[in-house]
């Protein structure tokens, strides 16, 4: 593969990762009920309302979930999956069932991964700035408190001092890597897409 095809699948799968982390926001902030005022919350929604403004006409939410953002993730991790086995000469027509399968594996990671970074910062922020009203510090916490939630029920008073982010990190990392890692494995992901797990 020539060093060209390289550049331009380093520059497609970042690009197009990066919006997709963005559609996958707008997901989650919905789910955990995220304050739509604060400013990032407004840019994700700019950022991601040309594309699902028409999607939202044909596909409504249920129970809360907001499906035409969930699937506008699914389709443009599908279409990077696809242009990067295409770019490095593999034939895709045989595989869209399983592409559509490694997407939607994908996407569950990424997912994770967003639930998991967001602890890290919101257990940074705890020590450095507990009481930030920083925008991007509220919705960090606003994204980690639904998760935490059932770990702070369940785990004993310890005197102030919150545990919850261990277990949620344990239980994060348990599913990323031993459920999806082997549905990635057991449905035939290629290596090449392995950037996207």
């Amino acid at each position: 593969m020539s060093g060209f095809a390289e550049a331009l699948i380093y520059v497609i799968q970042t690009l197009g990762s990066l919006y997709l982390l963005i559609v996958l926001l707008r997901f989650i902030l919905q789910l955990v009920r995220a304050d739509f005022y604060n400013p990032l919350s407004q840019f994700i929604v700019r950022a991601t309302q040309p594309l699902l403004r028409p999607m939202r006409r044909v596909i409504p939410s249920f129970a809360g979930l907001d499906l035409s953002s969930l699937l506008l993730a699914v389709l443009i991790q599908l279409l990077l999956m696809v242009v990067t086995l295409v770019l490095m000469g593999y034939g895709v027509g045989g595989y869209l069932l399983q592409l559509l399968v490694w997407s939607i594996i994908a996407v569950t990671s990424l997912f994770l991964k967003v639930f998991f970074f967001a602890l890290i910062v919101s257990v940074i922020l705890s020590w450095v700035a507990p009481s930030s009203y920083n925008p991007a510090a509220q919705l960090v916490n606003q994204i980690c408190e639904p998760l935490l939630a059932p770990f702070r029920r369940i785990l004993p008073n310890l005197g102030g001092l919150d545990i919850s982010p261990i277990f949620a990190f344990i239980a994060i990392n348990l599913i990323d890597r031993f459920v999806l890692g082997n549905l990635a494995v057991m449905t035939g992901m290629p290596r090449i897409l392995s950037p996207f797990l």
